[in-house]
């Protein structure tokens, strides 16, 4: 390692004074204009991942759902997955490394990881469309060619697809080929094969108009819909043309306000779909007949595609193990519909991304989505075999079609991670086979009315929780309060949550009707207010 090639090149890469920043789920995030130096340094950290696992590592330039003008930097380990906790903590010390103290820093995380130093490394980059983008990738790249590392920058592409690459590569080319026509060749030849079965009833069923939020979905699905045009047709809507990224447009924003994004036109009944900036969440949507406006969230999206599932999983006969996993968040008319009617087992972890994918992993077919749009589906690598290997010797045709569909839905998955491209394919795909309107799938379930709050507190960290962030344990006496005010309502539950980045505690209330949500949300954030060290105004009812 030469330490002082890597100080002169630090210092070209200056990290501002005073700035601190932490590596969380979804990497380093702020405004762009602090991040050069942190980009820098995650070259240089990709080549010490990437020596030490002995793999390809990705870096993906990107702030997903965030403001144009932020930017951020995620790093992708060597099946894809999100980077190791232990790498997390490496990453924050590094980022936040005076630069005097850069060469120490460097050296001591090679020797906490057992890096070989001698081992070659490679890395690959993606970035998003973001502004800054283009000059942060190359302030990568500076880090991983000062370390000796080789790497490939495959330029602009979606976040998952970031993700397939680095599997692929990682994979030897089993999972796929490690190019941009190799994961659209895979996707929507496996969606072509799966739609085959379907009945076509009416051009207007297979028509779907796509929010692209003004980022990179728009490119890449521009460049991918030629693929499977026989299928589906794709309208695309805030296409980066005009409008910034995320501005009013995108499944963040259409989530949160439960309305359609600027810039699409929307009659009654189409089926319509936002990305995110990234291309790493869906959400759809519709309006009825009245113009109310209908979100089918990510709930909706595992309750489609695990119920589908189902039936093929069934018809072979073969005891794979299907679960779906949610978090607090999820609505409670889904895990209800979900356990009752079609008897599928829920398993409920921590909020965010890695808690979800790490349980679904236990699963032979795990299935989980957030209420935001993001997730995907788990087929562990005995069930892919054993599915892979029913489809070619089961001799009833029903049972060999089963299995074939199910082989299909396994190419069509970016297992690496949860991929907007992708799951809108599937769900595509499950409305043509099962001949579903967008009504008809809403309606599956009915959810129940809900509210989110925020409360200001001097201090997050007075809160902890326990059951997957369902039960408070302290401030001593919050939870007995909480419980008591959920019992004046009807199919009604409550839980607080300290926020991952901010002095908030995030509060969240279902019940039987929007008032009574509403009155609950408020009762218990003043009961977090009161017992958690609450700061500025009191909560007021109404909001």
């Amino acid at each position: 390692m030469d330490l002082d090639a890597v100080t002169k090149q630090s210092a070209l890469h200056a990290k501002p004074d005073g700035l601190t920043l932490q590596y969380g789920t979804a990497g380093f995030r702020t405004k762009a204009e602090h991040l050069d130096h942190v980009m820098f340094r995650m070259g240089l950290l990709a080549v010490l991942r990437s020596k030490q696992t002995k793999s390809t590592i990705g870096v993906m330039v990107t702030a997903s759902h965030n403001p144009e003008e932020d930017n951020g930097v995620k790093l992708v380990d060597p099946l894809g997955e999100m980077l190791a906790p232990s790498w997390e903590d490496h990453a924050t010390c590094l980022a936040n490394a005076e630069e005097q103290d850069l060469p120490r820093v460097l050296v001591d995380i090679g020797e906490k990881a057992a890096v070989n130093l001698h081992q070659d490394a490679f890395v690959v980059i993606g970035r998003d469309t973001r502004p800054s983008s283009e000059k942060l990738s190359q302030s990568v790249i500076d880090g991983v060619t000062v370390l000796g590392g080789q790497f490939h920058d495959y330029g602009l592409l979606t976040t998952p697809q970031l993700h397939y690459m680095v599997y692929c590569r990682n994979t030897s080319g089993q999972y796929g080929k490690a190019t941009i026509e190799g994961y659209y060749q895979k996707l929507s030849a496996a969606f072509v094969e799966l739609t085959k079965q379907a009945s076509c009833s009416g051009d207007d069923q297979r028509t779907l108009k796509v929010d692209c939020a003004n980022g990179i979905g728009a490119l890449k699905l521009r460049e991918m819909k030629h693929y499977f045009s026989q299928g589906l047709s794709v309208q695309l809507f805030n296409d980066g043309t005009k409008g910034k990224l995320n501005h009013l447009c995108g499944a963040d924003f259409v989530k949160s306000h439960q309305k359609p994004p600027q810039g699409i036109e929307m009659k009654s009944h189409e089926r319509c779909c936002s990305f995110d900036g990234d291309a790493d969440r869906i959400v759809y949507y519709y309006h009825d007949a009245d113009g109310q406006f209908h979100l089918v969230d990510g709930d909706k999206i595992a309750a489609l595609i695990s119920s589908f599932l189902k039936e093929p999983l069934l018809e072979i006969g073969d005891s794979l193990s299907l679960g779906v996993v949610q978090t607090a968040y999820a609505n409670g008319s889904s895990t209800r519909y979900l356990e009752e009617v079609m008897k599928v087992p829920v398993y409920c972890t921590k909020t965010g991304v890695k808690h979800l994918h790490h349980k679904a992993q236990e699963f032979d077919i795990g299935v989980y989505f957030e209420a935001n749009g993001h997730g995907t589906v788990l087929f562990s690598k005995a069930a892919e075999m054993k599915i892979k290997q029913l489809a070619k010797e089961l001799e009833e045709d029903k049972k060999r079609k089963a299995a074939k569909m199910l082989e299909n839905v396994i190419d069509l998955f970016n297992q690496a991670t949860g991929d907007a491209i992708s799951d809108m394919l599937v769900i595509e795909a499950i409305l043509a086979l099962k001949g579903l309107t967008v009504q008809q799938w809403d309606a599956l379930y009915t959810d129940l009315p809900n509210r989110q709050l925020k409360v200001k507190v001097a201090d997050r960290q007075v809160i902890s929780t326990t059951d997957a962030e369902r039960q408070a344990v302290t401030p001593p006496g919050l939870q007995e309060a909480i419980n008591e005010l959920v019992k004046k309502y009807r199919l009604s539950r409550a839980f607080v949550r300290p926020s991952g980045t901010e002095d908030i505690v995030r509060v969240y209330a279902e019940a039987d009707s929007q008032e009574n949500a509403d009155s609950l949300a408020y009762e218990v954030s003043l009961a977090v207010f009161q017992l958690a060290g609450g700061i500025g105004e009191r909560p007021q009812p109404g909001f």
